[in-house]
């Protein structure tokens, strides 16, 4: 990630913190990383489940036992088998913020290469609260395709088949918050619209005379983002298999357009941190810990009757495709047909969700 200005080793670039399994990034930027189903690579789907988080740990507590090039980059790590799938949540996060996404230093909105700032034309980030989670790069008409771990070297990461070479790896995130002039525009409005009306005038009715304005919405961009539920009953150093992440099948989730100039974001990041994707054994090695079990069967998990889910926000509009996203191929083209028996959710198990209403440790930054 290019940060003019913020390259050298050690760096601290604002405030990044990890409390529990969640990272925080600048004022109040919330991500976790979401286990979930693999879904079929043909097909769209609808929102697989919340099947637990992966556990995060910083990769500064293993100075003995991790890379030392993972050292230099500093950031977090987590534990993730092959072909398994993920999402990310930016539940709790309540002011805005840009949220830029990599995959092996390639937005996954844009499928621009790494540029470390913010653009337009294609947009280059996810807009939060209003975007409550992302599961997959963006392939546009409402839809993206499923973030599923491989191995480096194979070819088959979006880094590999957008760039030609698969050198980085990983996840890269970085945060922008507003400008000062346009995050308190947006504090103040949201104290007038969080006010309680005045009493009616006697006699009842009148213009102040309706309930409270609510709480939960998008329109002030200042309610808590939904949270996919979990599913019930849902934990001398050597070189370290490099993963990275590719696409699996296609779901219905749109990544929604920006409607502030670009002009309102500050020019520069609060946080970055890059997110390292460690195999299990290397896991156990490096942190002496037991990664979380294989994840369940997709085919059991719908015999069982559980849950999946449909977001629709009526007020958002969807990002355009990208050429360069929607060329990109699916793991299995490289890993072989994936074999895994699937059972459609019967329409009584989709659920649909909408938009409603102790500190941790800080990470260092490293040179990448």
């Amino acid at each position: 990630m290019d940060l003019a200005g913020r390259r050298g080793r050690g760096v601290v670039t604002g405030s990044m913190r990890v409390d529990g399994n969640t990272l925080l990034l600048g004022e109040g930027v919330h991500v976790r990383f979401i286990r979930t189903l693999r879904l079929p690579e043909s097909g769209t789907h609808s929102l697989p489940p919340n099947l637990g988080e992966f556990p995060l740990r910083r990769v500064e507590d293993y100075p003995d036992t991790v890379p030392g090039e993972w050292l230099a980059k500093g950031g977090v790590m987590l534990p993730v088998y092959l072909r398994e799938a993920m999402w990310l949540s930016f539940g709790r996060t309540r002011e805005p913020a840009a949220l830029q996404v990599g995959v092996g230093k390639v937005c996954a909105v844009s499928g621009e290469r790494w540029s470390g700032r913010l653009a337009r034309g294609p947009q280059n980030y996810v807009v939060l609260p209003r975007q409550p989670w992302l599961d997959g790069i963006n392939s546009g008409d409402g839809t993206v395709r499923q973030f599923v771990a491989v191995p480096l070297g194979l070819g088959a990461t979006v880094e590999g088949q957008v760039t030609g070479e698969e050198t980085t790896g990983g996840v890269q995130l970085q945060a922008f918050p507003l400008g000062p002039r346009e995050l308190e525009r947006w504090r103040e409005a949201e104290r007038a619209r969080l006010l309680p009306p005045p009493p009616p005038a006697p006699g009842g009715g009148g213009l102040y005379g309706g309930p409270p304005a609510p709480s939960g919405g998008f329109g002030g961009y200042g309610a808590q983002a939904p949270m996919r539920p979990a599913a019930p009953g849902a934990a001398a150093p050597a070189a370290a298999p490099a993963m990275g992440l590719g696409v699996g099948g296609s779901m219905r989730q749109e990544v929604y357009r920006d409607d502030r100039p670009l002009s309102a974001w500050a020019p520069e990041p609060a946080a970055r941190v890059f997110v390292h994707l460690v195999t299990p054994p290397a896991w156990r090695r490096i942190t002496g810990e037991e990664p979380p079990p294989s994840p369940v069967d997709r085919a059991a998990y719908t015999r069982a009757g559980l849950p999946w889910f449909d977001y629709y926000d009526e007020s958002g509009h969807d990002l355009p495709p990208t050429g360069t996203l929607g060329q990109v191929k699916p793991v299995g083209d490289w890993l072989g047909d994936d074999h895994t028996p699937w059972a459609a959710p019967t329409p009584h198990q989709i659920t649909p969700l909408g938009p409603t209403p102790r500190p941790g440790k800080p990470v260092r930054d490293g040179d990448w």
